[in-house]
């Protein structure tokens, strides 16, 4: 494994962990050049999932880009990374196994929503306002009011 810091690709392996789910194994290395630690991860291969963008194109699943979009709307809150990470795999074994080659962009977005929604309100407000596009501050405030009526039954 290359060393994100120098680059040298002589490592050892500190510490193995398999996720909670046993669907990944995280891996703690330290380089034998800088002594610096980074983490990988190590994943079972599955068949390509191929995404279907709302302008028609397909594209191999990323689950990179999942995490990322979590990571932005969970940017200065109390959600820690074990918890995203945790979320962006059950996200993804949801879409392995619902879907068999093929997935609409929107199911991804729609999913992603809802388990935001759970986690931390001001995250599922962040993600919301650039999945759904608001157009103005009224498709905003409509948002907001759908939440806190949902929060009062």
């Amino acid at each position: 494994m290359k060393c994100p810091f120098c680059g040298n690709i002589e490592d050892k392996v500190v510490d193995s962990r398999i996720s909670t789910e046993g669907e990944s194994i995280r891996r703690r290395r330290e380089c034998l050049k800088c002594q610096r630690r980074f983490t990988t991860y190590e994943y079972i291969e599955k068949s390509t999932l191929m995404v279907i963008k709302k302008d028609g194109r397909r594209e191999p699943f990323d689950r990179n880009k999942i995490l990322s979009g979590f990571l932005r709307a969970c940017e200065k809150r109390p959600v820690s990374m074990e918890t995203v990470e945790g979320v962006v795999d059950l996200i993804e074994r949801t879409l392995q196994k619902k879907h068999d080659k093929e997935v609409i962009s929107s199911d991804i977005g729609e999913l992603v929503m809802k388990h935001l929604h759970d986690i931390d309100e001001v995250a599922y407000v962040r993600f919301a306002s650039v999945y759904r596009q608001f157009k103005d501050i009224n498709q905003f405030l409509g948002e907001l009011k759908d939440l806190l009526d949902k929060r009062r039954t």
